[in-house]
């Protein structure tokens, strides 16, 4: 489709009221792009429904409130962290939920797995000393901005830990714009706020002049 087409199916977000902006569509990696460029994402698969957020929650990348714990964990090195080494793996692994039903359906992961393979997504992975994933979190980058998507943990903070390293790259390549869509407890623990929807879209407009894909910088120890 092209961006005139794209215009047609998504409710403008500034002008239109409502959280729900469309339904239908597909995960394709231009349809994709054209929504987190405009503020929009999908949040569910049979139908796709598509969504720009009033209130949207947002971290200042520069000041993300990790616990003490937390902070032990990473200075001990004890776990290994990896960027974009089993990206499909952590989608898996954020789909899981013991008792509840997952939005991160196979639709989603096949579609994600297109844009990760433009170098439009990331992952960030967690290995443990016997080389077992074991937290990790993905989301999508465009020029200087960051959706975060979800996060997992199978051993206590390894989730976080790898969220910590997400944030020090960011950091490192002057990041503007980092998006959590919605509050939950972890992440307003964590420190994100919420901010009013068109404040965020003009945030996102400036944090994307350069649509380029991110090059994450090489770990130095």
């Amino acid at each position: 489709m092209t961006k005139r087409s794209f215009d047609q199916f998504f409710k403008n977000p500034r002008h239109w009221r409502e959280d729900l902006v469309a339904v239908g569509g597909d995960f394709s990696v231009d349809r994709l792009l054209y929504a987190y460029t405009h503020g929009i994402f999908p949040w569910s698969e049979d139908p796709i429904r598509w969504y720009c957020l009033d209130p949207r929650a947002i971290f200042d990348i520069h000041r993300v409130h990790f616990s003490k714990t937390v902070l032990r964990k990473v200075r001990q090195k004890k776990f290994r962290i990896s960027f974009n080494e089993a990206f499909p793996i952590v989608m898996q692994a954020c789909s899981y939920r013991e008792k509840d039903n997952s939005w991160i359906t196979p639709g989603f992961i096949d579609g994600y797995l297109e844009l990760h393979k433009k170098g439009w997504a990331h992952s960030v992975e967690v290995w443990n000393a016997e080389n077992v994933l074991v937290g990790g979190v993905y989301g999508v980058a465009i020029g200087k901005f960051f959706a975060g998507e979800s996060m997992f943990s199978f051993e206590s903070d390894a989730g976080k830990i790898g969220l910590f390293h997400l944030f020090a790259k960011l950091k490192e390549s002057n990041f503007e714009l980092f998006d959590t869509q919605q509050l939950n407890h972890v992440t307003w623990q964590l420190g994100a706020y919420e901010i009013p929807k068109l404040s965020y879209l003009d945030r996102l407009e400036r944090s994307i002049k350069d649509m380029v894909p991110w090059v994450i910088p090489p770990s130095h120890d």
